[in-house]
């Protein structure tokens, strides 16, 4: 619940403050997908999840989390999946590794070098999300919650803007055969 900083304007002279209510409780995660097929608008796939705390929650995502979004985007994009993902510890647990190698008639997956973040549009969406919320004086983990899921909504009618993430990387989007990058 600290509160991120960034830049604001304020009088010369003074220091603009926000008084913020709340502790240190609590975080919010987010997990997400870019979509890519040429011909098509780009898309979205994410989940959010709030953490608050409380005995027997879930502190992030786990290996369900993950499979569950790669089984909604299939559904709702319709076809074969070219997965690329980058080498979080989660995306390499055996339950997850197992799943990939049922699913191998519909479903690549490729892994992007150790340390990557600039190869991976999805690291571009986040960067805006982050960016749009900076100063965002929240009252309760709710309201981060609900602002972050907001600016994740509004991006996925933006095909533009997620097709702007993919260009981040140095790729074109009318040249990618690529389906999915989580």
């Amino acid at each position: 619940m600290t509160p991120p900083r960034a830049r604001t304007w304020g009088r010369r002279g003074c220091t603009p403050v926000v008084r913020v209510r709340g502790r240190g409780s609590g975080r919010v995660s987010m997990v997400g997908m870019t979509c890519y097929k040429p011909g098509e608008r780009s898309r979205l796939f994410y989940a959010v999840r709030e953490y608050t705390g409380r005995k027997g929650q879930p502190k992030g995502f786990g290996w369900r989390d993950f499979r569950d979004l790669i089984v909604r985007a299939r559904i709702q994009l319709g076809g074969p999946i070219v997965l690329i993902w980058d080498n979080v510890r989660l995306h390499l647990t055996k339950p997850l590794r197992e799943f990939i190698d049922a699913n191998a008639e519909w479903l690549t997956v490729v892994q992007l070098p150790t340390y990557a973040p600039d190869l991976n549009p999805t690291e571009g969406v986040w960067s805006l999300v982050k960016r749009d919320i900076g100063n965002l004086a929240a009252a309760s983990l709710r309201q981060v919650t609900r602002a972050v899921k907001h600016r994740l909504k509004k991006l996925q009618y933006r095909p533009d803007v997620i097709d702007g993430c993919l260009a981040g990387t140095g790729l074109a989007p009318g040249h990618v055969t690529l389906q999915a990058w989580a």
